[in-house]
């Protein structure tokens, strides 16, 4: 008799702390009962398609030979090539590459574009190298993953600590070891390089678009509605500066450097001017200084985690007083955090969704990539909210049908797009 083991567990973790990714599983298992006869397939999603790590040994400007590690993770590939960004942070792990790809594999699925989810990683702090190092770090790194990438299978993107320029560097030398000039390969470009426009706001964009959805549901009028943002880089400068323009209240922000808060709504655009003067937010004239635990009680409509992941857990949910959470950043709210805002009547739209337009555009910069013919900022912007309010209609209409939060009905919605594909593929050989 045959035996048909499970083994949803990786031999490389540790049971005793799986970090992101046993977050990840933890919310596949409460989706699996939602998934019908697919779920036969769903030990797929537990397990990434290809893992890679590397050693990246680089030169330094003052002669050393510096090693680093990199990570290269593709959860799955049912539905089309990996896609995902590259971080560069000093706390990297395994785990959390893994945990980020899985959620882009969902995340590409909830909007259903023809992706599945990847994601990249280097353990380094850049703020301690120079541009060059930096530049050295990213091609060798580039050139190590280089057999695993390409525009039908895998595409890098933009992450924390990476930007535009990384995915120049990254392009020309994927481009110089093929020999061509492959523009494809990566997303969030320079335009001058084949990017696409609307890219960097992209991300940010698409959390003000279904936010004002999920208020304009809840019956919260945005105009005047106070909001409360934890992130001010791109994504979170981005909502913060949209929703102060439709006129609501950005009462608090939160970055690297400390809180701000202004009772009568923030000067966004001055705190942005601020914050590229002076490194970070804090000490912004007008403004008055928050504890870490005072600015998670703020009473308020909008809360947008827009920062690292875990950032909303069991020590701070039950303190935070906002009617919405929405999801700017990957994996900000743990479940149990997720449980406490649930049981409190919180509604949370879920990274998956929330923070999808960054590979919406993505997909978009892919396609104009391919045909070699681009399309202007409003047309883009144009997409991208009908896109993202497609998705947020879809999302909230399976929510309300099982009965679920809108995390749950996400996944419902993306795990049941990718395992369809998987049945429909079939198993090779």
């Amino acid at each position: 008799m045959s035996e048909n083991p499970t083994h949803p567990l990786p031999s490389y973790l540790h049971a005793d702390d799986l970090g992101p990714w046993g977050i990840y599983l933890e919310q596949v298992e409460r989706v699996t009962p939602y998934l019908g006869k697919l779920s036969k397939w769903v030990e797929t999603l537990k397990r990434p398609k290809r893992t890679l790590i590397v050693d990246i040994p680089v030169e330094l400007d003052n002669g050393t030979i510096a090693h680093f590690e990199g990570y290269r993770v593709q959860h799955n590939t049912s539905r089309g090539p990996g896609k995902g960004g590259v971080r560069f942070h000093q706390d990297v792990t395994l785990s959390e590459v893994m945990a980020l790809a899985a959620w882009m594999s969902v995340k590409s699925a909830a909007v259903n574009l023809p992706f599945g989810g990847a994601k990249g990683g280097v353990r380094i702090d850049p703020r301690n190298y120079s541009r060059a190092e930096l530049e050295r770090i990213t091609r060798r790194y580039t050139s190590e993953i280089g057999s695993i990438i390409g525009p039908n299978k895998d595409i890098p993107a933009p992450d924390v600590n990476t930007n535009a320029q990384t995915m120049a560097w990254m392009m020309d030398t994927y481009s110089m070891n093929e020999g061509a000039t492959t523009t494809g390969v990566v997303t969030g470009k320079p335009v001058a390089l084949g990017g696409s426009l609307g890219r960097v706001e992209a991300t940010g964009r698409g959390v003000f678009v279904v936010g004002t959805e999920a208020a304009h549901d809840a019956g919260i009028p945005i105009e005047g509605a106070r909001v409360v943002i934890q992130g001010f880089g791109n994504v979170g400068g981005t909502a913060a500066r949209l929703f102060y323009e439709a006129g609501a209240k950005v009462i608090a922000v939160q970055d690297h450097t400390g809180c701000v808060h202004h009772a009568g709504g923030l000067d966004v655009l001055g705190l942005t001017k601020h914050a590229e003067e002076h490194g970070g937010i804090a000490g912004c004239p007008g403004t008055e200084p928050l504890s870490p635990a005072e600015f998670w009680s703020l009473e308020t409509e909008l809360l947008i985690p827009a920062a690292l992941e875990g950032q909303i857990n069991e020590k701070n949910a039950d303190s935070i007083r906002a009617k919405i959470v929405i999801e700017g950043a990957n994996g900000p709210t743990t479940p149990e955090a997720d449980d406490i805002l649930t049981s409190k009547g919180t509604l949370i739209v879920p990274d998956v969704l929330a923070n999808a337009g960054g590979v919406t555009v993505s997909y978009f910069e892919w396609v104009q990539d391919f045909s070699s013919f681009y399309w202007t900022e409003p047309e883009i912007n144009h997409r991208l909210e009908a896109m993202m309010r497609s998705a947020y209609s879809s999302v909230s209409a399976v929510a309300k049908e099982h009965r679920v939060s809108q995390r749950t009905a996400a996944f419902i919605t993306a795990c049941t797009r990718i395992l369809e594909a998987r049945e429909l593929r079939g198993l090779y050989p």
